[in-house]
């Protein structure tokens, strides 16, 4: 369990109070990985399929309400899911929707209590997945304020649950950047995704040669260099498709995509949609930001 694991951008920014994404899906297809911000997960439809959350590996049932803190690493894999219309509900929240002085109060011991445990992954029984779904489900027809009350509600509600488990031993995520080499790696990625990157120059950054690196790469992260960038480069695309109002063009070629029908089908494979039919259907039900 300890390769494949890379850092998601998320569209998320610091002016939103979470966004959501609704999607149906025949497998899992996305690797090992981390983010940031805090994440509920709601799936259906998937026994068979296995979720990975730090040191814990379990075959999941057709019902599953999963909750991780920052940087827990996490995965779902297609392992023996036959489902062939999973529904995947993923919300999406900063650390700082709720400031640490703010959890500090009286009333916010229960889910600053949750948010403790989140660290480890959360795991919430049927009985209480049952009860929070149509919830879960209501929460895509909501919007402005409405939609900030109802998330918290629902954090209130599943930090009063009994029927909880913690899915991961307690320190095991330190070491998700232990490798340093990668580590600068996908630091520079991140600060350069704009430009014109080539192996070579990433190789001498990790004091390797470029075959060598490339096999190194691969076993770390399960994934190749290649893939790593254009997962980096459609983070940000995702974001600016969100943020701003620049061309499909523009965006694509500012993320380092040097011909637009590249963008659009890696984009398409890796999202799911179009980035023209991704920026139309964020703040439908499919994907939305709510500020």
């Amino acid at each position: 369990m300890s390769k494949m694991i890379i850092k998601e951008i998320t569209p998320l920014t610091k002016a939103d109070c979470f966004t959501l994404f609704s999607r149906y899906k025949t497998e899992f297809d996305f690797p090992l990985h981390y983010h940031e911000e805090y994440e509920l997960n709601y799936i259906e439809n998937a026994g068979g399929a296995q979720r990975i959350v730090g040191d814990s590996a379990e075959e999941i049932d057709d019902l599953e309400l999963v909750l991780f803190g920052p940087n827990v690493r996490h995965a779902w894999l297609t392992h023996r899911c036959q489902g062939k219309k999973i529904h995947e509900i993923t919300i999406q929240f900063n650390k700082d929707m709720f400031s640490d002085v703010f959890l500090k109060r009286n009333q916010l011991g229960n889910i600053r209590g949750l948010f403790d445990k989140s660290l480890s992954g959360i795991v919430f029984s049927r009985e209480t997945v049952s009860f929070i779904a149509p919830r879960i489900k209501r929460l895509e027809r909501l919007s402005g304020f409405d939609s900030v009350l109802e998330l918290m509600s629902i954090l209130h509600d599943l930090s009063l649950s009994r029927n909880l488990r913690l899915l991961s031993s307690s320190g095991v995520f330190s070491d998700f950047s232990d490798n340093h080499r990668i580590d600068q790696v996908v630091q520079f990625l991140n600060e350069n995704f704009g430009k014109p990157i080539r192996l070579g120059e990433v190789a001498r950054i990790a004091g390797m040669t470029e075959t060598a690196f490339s096999r190194f790469f691969k076993a770390k992260t399960g994934i190749t260099f290649v893939d790593c960038l254009n997962d980096i480069r459609l983070g940000h695309a995702s974001r600016m498709l969100i943020d701003t109002t620049n061309s499909i063009a523009e965006i694509a070629y500012d993320c380092g995509f040097n011909s637009i029908s590249n963008f659009n089908r890696i984009f398409k494979k890796k999202k799911g949609a179009r980035p023209k039919e991704f920026r139309q259907n964020y703040s439908n039900s499919g994907t939305r930001i709510f500020i």
